[in-house]
């Protein structure tokens, strides 16, 4: 760490006075010590709990594994299970550092939450705006993602709760790990931004089931994130059109306009997801003149001498 320099986002770990090479590996082997076992835990409670209710475990292992995601149950095991990687994370890095720990999330040490909002507001009206093209178009062009339609029924209400609750802290918590921990990790070993936000890229992808062009969609989506935090000098921007995206596509699929179990895609919905992101960008960047975008390191204060004599 050179005192006096700025960092910007992709190289804040190097923004801390502990900070060696290979902190961040132990800091990335910790937190997925600390995830295994947080699901670990979570898996027993289930069981427990299942147990309780007097059916036993076999029905919700059988639900379980049709990952049917307008299933209550296997929505939320699903959200849960994404979620916990933030606790991990924020866990191993109270051990091994990065220092303070949210350099995770800003140049400031922490989350910029009055930006957040104003990043949640724009992502609210480009998205709704999208989705409502999107609702224009013949059936089909949009990737097979078209629900059976309008319906309410005994989920639909908890179904929307959960989505609420559950959908901001999801995306959020793959925001940390693929644009806060793996972007900063390869920042702080390679200078040029290119590398920290191309390289997760792929393991972003890996963790999606879709068919090719979902998947295109999915990288592409990585890239923007992880270009917009590097702009913004925050993952504020990124998990808002995240989170935004996340729940309106499940709050549409709880109403049966939209099939939340689709993995096909479309060329025209790839497009109108490009021009999406290219919308939120532009409206982002055009709220973010006055943001600041590096953190800088100050040289550290000289100790004051003490009364008496000096040996």
């Amino acid at each position: 760490m050179d005192h006096g320099a700025t960092y910007e986002y992709h190289r804040l770990s190097r923004a801390w006075t502990g900070y060696r090479w290979w902190k961040p590996l132990l800091t990335g082997l910790l937190g997925l010590a600390f995830y295994i076992t947080f699901l670990i835990l979570f898996i027993l409670a289930g069981v427990v709990l299942a147990l309780g209710s007097g059916n036993g475990v076999t029905p919700y292992v059988d639900r379980l594994s049709t990952i049917d995601l307008s299933d209550p149950l296997v929505f939320a095991f699903s959200m849960i299970t994404i979620i916990l990687m933030t606790p991990a994370l924020a866990l191993a890095a109270l051990i091994t550092g990065p220092r303070p720990i949210g350099l995770h999330s800003s140049v400031l040490g922490r989350i910029r939450w009055g930006w957040l909002g104003r990043c949640l507001a724009a992502a609210v009206g480009v998205y709704s705006l999208s989705l409502g093209i999107s609702f224009l178009l013949p059936p089909g062009l949009s990737g097979g993602s078209t629900g059976a339609g309008f319906w309410v029924d005994g989920r639909t209400a908890l179904l929307v709760t959960l989505t609420l609750l559950l959908v901001p802290f999801q995306a959020a918590a793959e925001e940390y790990v693929f644009r806060g921990y793996l972007t900063q990790t390869i920042g702080s070993w390679l200078r040029h931004p290119a590398f920290a936000i191309l390289i997760p890229v792929p393991f972003f992808v890996l963790g999606h089931g879709y068919e090719p062009l979902g998947q295109a969609d999915v990288a592409l989506f990585a890239v923007f994130a992880g270009w917009i935090t590097w702009r913004t000098g925050g993952l504020e921007a990124a998990i808002a059109a995240h989170a935004v995206n996340n729940c309106l596509i499940f709050l549409l699929g709880a109403y049966g306009l939209v099939d939340v179990n689709s993995k096909e895609g479309a060329a025209i919905g790839l497009v109108i997801s490009v021009a999406t992101m290219a919308a939120f960008a532009a409206l982002v960047l055009r709220m973010a003149r006055r943001l600041e975008r590096t953190r800088p390191v100050l040289p550290a204060p000289p100790v004051p001498l003490t009364a008496g004599f000096q040996r």
